[in-house]
């Protein structure tokens, strides 16, 4: 018997030495794991001494380059960028990052970190708008468009309950008291007495409900009664009320409010704030119908943005924020041959 015990104690030892050595193989690669990987993250905006000029920049390529080995990302509409890559573990090279976009400056950062997972920070790329050349004022210099007078125009539709009437209606449940139940339902609530049963049912129509529902006794033995509210109790476009009577005949009495539901579209409009070359505006997320009114030159125009966000005279683009208010922020920078 004391073998025994020394045997399976044994065994056990065993078994959790094999367990924790397993579990800390395991921890030792996902470290591993972690000091290769390289996160680079941060944001591009535009370079201006006036903040609030820096504003996003979307679609700019950035490409981080270690140990000959390149990851390519794109910036978000929030100027947002974020590069995974892994290097070797002993490896000591420079990182680069490169980002380019066509109408800026290209910008480059050699980053150097002698643990490969040290690189925490938040990297803000400021990139140098591409100068085009001014052509003297001529006879042939195209005319700049103006854009003034901005206003955004949205629908919100919202759902809406007009109280339209009431109903009211009587009901009796025919039965005659003091008979015996002898176990043939329905019976009173204590057995004794044979009892009836009765229910009306009422239907408020299409886009119609019944709100604030009442049911009552009127009439008769109302103290043997009991009304059920489970087919009423919240509403809608059908209710139903039944009541049990263990007494003579008695009477009752349904009454509700009656709403018609229905879809109402309410337009508002809000200005854009500007800077410099670019509208900056939000909007709530069940807005629709999102359109720009304008004046061209003095002309008074509507531009309906629609899914693809398409305007002629500038380039568009929206985010939804993190937050619970999944507001959508809409950007709108200017194309060459335009000014506000």
């Amino acid at each position: 018997m004391k073998n025994r015990k020394i045997i399976w104690t044994t065994v056990a030892v065993a078994a959790v030495a094999a367990v924790t050595t397993l579990l800390l193989v395991r921890a030792h690669r996902l470290r591993l794991l972690s000091l290769r990987q390289v996160v680079i993250e941060g944001a591009v905006v535009q370079n201006d001494p006036d903040v609030n000029r820096q504003l996003p920049i979307a679609n700019v390529a950035v490409t981080a380059t270690v140990d000959g080995k390149s990851v390519t990302t794109r910036s978000e509409a929030s100027g947002y960028f974020k590069v995974v890559l892994q290097r070797s573990v002993l490896s000591n090279a420079p990182v680069a990052v490169s980002f380019r976009h066509p109408s800026y400056v290209p910008f480059d950062l050699s980053l150097q970190s002698k643990r490969p997972g040290s690189l925490n920070k938040l990297y803000i790329v400021r990139m140098v708008p591409v100068q085009t050349k001014k052509m003297p004022a001529g006879p042939n210099t195209p005319a700049v468009t103006v854009i003034s007078n901005l206003r955004v125009r949205y629908t919100i539709n919202s759902r809406t309950e007009t109280n339209v009437g009431s109903a009211v209606r009587t009901f009796q449940v025919v039965n005659q008291g003091n008979v015996p139940c002898n176990h043939q339902a329905p019976c009173s609530p204590d057995g004794r007495w044979k009892a009836s049963s009765g229910s009306l049912t009422l239907d408020a129509g299409v886009d119609n409900s019944f709100e604030n529902v009442r049911a009552s006794c009127i009439a008769g033995p109302c103290p043997f009664t009991r009304i059920d509210p489970g087919g009423f109790i919240h509403g809608g476009r059908k209710i139903t009320v039944s009541a049990l009577d263990w007494s003579d005949t008695a009477t009752f009495l349904l009454e509700a409010e009656v709403y018609h539901s229905e879809i109402t579209s309410n337009v508002r409009e809000l200005y854009p704030v500007i800077f410099g070359g670019t509208l900056n505006f939000t909007l709530p997320p069940t807005a629709e119908g999102v359109s720009l009114e304008a004046e061209v030159n003095s002309a008074p125009m509507v531009f309906p943005l629609g899914p693809d966000l398409n305007l002629s005279w500038a380039t568009c683009t929206v985010e939804t924020s993190a937050g619970q208010e999944k507001t959508q922020v809409y950007r709108c920078g200017l194309k060459p041959g335009y000014k506000f």
